[in-house]
Parts: C-alpha cells; structure tokens; sequence
C-alpha cells in the first residue's frame, strides 16, 4: 500500500506538472502577444504624442488670431459707434433744416398769392391786347415759381414726415 500510495502521489505530481507545462505555454502564448501590443502601443502613443503637439501649436495660433481680431473688432466697433453718433446728429441738423425749409415755404406762400392777385387787379383792368400778353406771362411765371416752392415744401414734409416715422429718407 505503501507503494501504491507513493504512485498515485507521483503520478497526480506528474499530472500537475503537465498541466503546469501547459499552462505556462498558454502563458507564454498571451505574452508574446502582449509584447507585440505593447509595440503597437508604443506606436500609437508616439502618434497621439505628435498630434497632441500639433494640436496645442495650432491652439496658440488660435488664441493669437482670436486677440489680433477682439483688438481690430473693437476699434472697429468704437469707430462705428461714433460714426453713427455723427450720422445721427447730421440727421437731426438735416431735419431741422427741412423744418426750416418748409417755414419757409408755408411763409413765402401768402406773400405770393397776395402779389399775384395785386398783379392781375393792375394789369387786368386796363389792359390791352399787348399788356394781357404780357401779364399772363408773370402770371405764368409767378404760378410756376409758386408751384415750384409748393413742390419742394411738400417734399420736405415727406421726408420729415418719413424721418419721424422712423423709416429711410431717400
């Protein structure tokens, strides 16, 4: 029995060392290709290393960029802001002017129809065929002048009107 337990101690000994053999060339299977991983591994952190450089180059340029155009946008911000202060001031000198303009005209309007009325009440009761000629030429005249200034006051108004409005003049 003795013998017999020896054997049977030796052979699971010797079952366990196969396994054990086994075993370590699995081992060794999986390590190789690990290593051959690790050098594709390598490879890759090499790349990833590159483009990381690549990236924060590209980063700085930006930043740079991104300051050269808040410092130009921002002059260029300052000089519209007072181009339209400018703009706007020049508007409201202009709207004063038309409002003017057509104080004017509403002024000059009486003052014309009185005189051509003077006009026609001298020249058209004692008036020839000669004299009717030439009255109804400064009659003529007189119209036309007083239609021209009626015209220009009523576009002043619309203008004015249309700057109040808030719409474009023009």
């Amino acid at each position: 029995m003795n013998h017999a337990l020896g054997l049977a101690i030796e052979s699971l000994v010797a079952v366990l060392l196969v396994l054990t053999i086994g075993y370590c060339m699995l081992l060794n299977a999986r390590l190789k290709r690990l290593k051959a991983d690790e050098h594709s591994l390598k490879a890759v952190i090499a790349e990833l290393i590159t483009a990381t450089e690549i990236a924060e180059r590209a980063i700085g340029g930006l930043k740079h960029t991104v300051r050269d155009v808040n410092e130009n946008l921002g002059a260029q911000l300052a000089a519209a802001t007072h181009m339209s202060e400018h703009l706007r001031k020049q508007l409201a000198e202009g709207d004063h002017v038309v409002r003017r303009l057509s104080k004017i005209a509403i002024a000059a309007r009486p003052q014309a129809s009185a005189e051509e009325e003077a006009s026609e009440f001298a020249h058209g009761a004692a008036a020839t065929k000669g004299q009717a000629a030439g009255s109804a030429t400064r009659s003529s005249a007189a119209t036309s002048g007083l239609s021209t200034a009626k015209a220009v006051a009523a576009a002043a108004q619309a203008f004015s009107d249309r700057r109040r409005s808030g719409g474009l003049a023009a």
